[in-house]
């Protein structure tokens, strides 16, 4: 890890106007750290980059905003991760594009975690909300730190229920650490921070800027090993950051809805352009090569929740059956079963059928 010194004179670079991503590594490769580059002559910089951003780093940054940045990095959860560092992802020095710096608000060792995205509508369905928070408290209990924007919907939702789980979760957001965006995720923030990690590559007091967001999409993308769009129109954002996972090599995968609606639009292109369609949190962890579901849960722990899901497999058979007469052949509560079929279809053990039926599935 950096030094403190270090991660001034970084900070100090990162904040030079004008200066973006491309020319910072082009610097870093002609001078090998920032303490070279503030030591170089105006001449030698002006061999590496435009004449106007070779006097900025000459004059230096901005000394307000550097103070500023400096008394935020004394809070412990706060953290920069630069290109220099060891503990930088892993997954983002494989773009082409890496960013130089990261802010850090939280655990920085989840950056190297195996992860996956999960992004869909920022105005989500009730169905696609609560498909995202328990993909995703699945998933997380499965190993997977699950990675989104902290935007309304399916991003928050996926959050949600991955602090929820042992893997917990990254936000990646498109403003600076020292601002919520949206403010009606402040809690969630707060929870991130001290359960998970909140991630920018833009400098504390960047504001809410449109062009932000699709850059923060390829972070999201990059520190995963896929993404899954779980609900999307087809001009959604969500589309952007499933581009992007391809284009670097990660797998995509979406959740299929109905053929009305505008928001599984989105998701059935995927499909149609080759992401893999998802019909449990089981299909994922497959295609990762995880272990099934059934053999993370300790057989020495036995709970009362899988006695009821013994019971309520024994009622399930093999032909299509509907709650009502679940709840009678098991003589669980109606909320009991309805949440027992929901963890089961998410580890794959049944499918759910039109009409409100439920059936095993083929594969148990």
């Amino acid at each position: 890890m950096s030094s403190a010194q270090d991660s001034s004179l970084w900070v100090a670079l990162s904040l030079i106007p004008g200066l973006g991503g491309e020319t910072f590594r082009r610097l870093l490769q002609s001078f090998g750290e920032p303490a070279n580059i503030f030591a170089a002559g105006l001449g030698a910089l002006e061999k590496v980059v435009r004449a106007p951003i070779a006097r900025a780093i000459a004059a230096g940054p901005d000394r307000d905003a550097l103070a500023a940045t400096l008394k935020w990095l004394e809070e412990p959860l706060n953290h920069i991760v630069t290109l220099a560092d060891t503990d930088y992802p892993r997954g983002l020095l494989e773009m082409p594009d890496p960013p130089p710096l990261l802010y850090v608000k939280g655990r920085r060792e989840l950056l190297n975690r195996p992860a996956l995205a999960i992004v869909g509508s920022r105005n989500a369905t009730p169905q696609g909300l609560i498909n995202a928070e328990h993909f995703a408290h699945f998933l997380s209990d499965s190993g997977l730190c699950i990675v989104s924007g902290m935007a309304l919907g399916i991003d928050g939702a996926a959050h949600c229920g991955a602090l929820q789980g042992a893997a917990s979760s990254i936000a990646v957001v498109g403003t600076g650490l020292d601002i919520v965006y949206p403010a009606r995720h402040r809690d969630l923030a707060h929870e991130l921070a001290q359960r998970g990690a909140l991630v920018s590559e833009f400098p504390i007091g960047t504001p809410s800027k449109a062009q932000n967001f699709p850059r923060r999409n390829r972070i999201i993308s990059g520190l995963s090993q896929g993404c899954l769009v779980v609900e999307a129109a087809l001009r959604s954002g969500s589309l952007i950051t499933a581009r992007l996972a391809a284009e670097q090599g990660r797998e995509v995968f979406a959740i299929p809805g109905s053929i009305h609606s505008p928001l599984a639009k989105g998701c059935h292109y995927l499909i149609k352009q080759g992401a893999k369609l998802v019909e449990s949190a089981q299909d994922i962890l497959e295609e990762f090569g995880y272990p099934a579901a059934a053999a993370l849960t300790s057989p020495c722990e036995p709970s009362a929740a899988s006695a009821d899901e013994k019971r309520l497999t024994h009622c399930l058979g093999f032909d299509p059956v509907g709650i009502d007469a679940l709840v009678a052949c098991s003589g669980l509560t109606s909320d009991s079963v309805c949440a027992i079929l929901l963890s089961m279809e998410l580890a794959g053990h049944i499918s759910s059928l039109p009409g409100g039926l439920f059936q095993r599935s083929n594969k148990n």
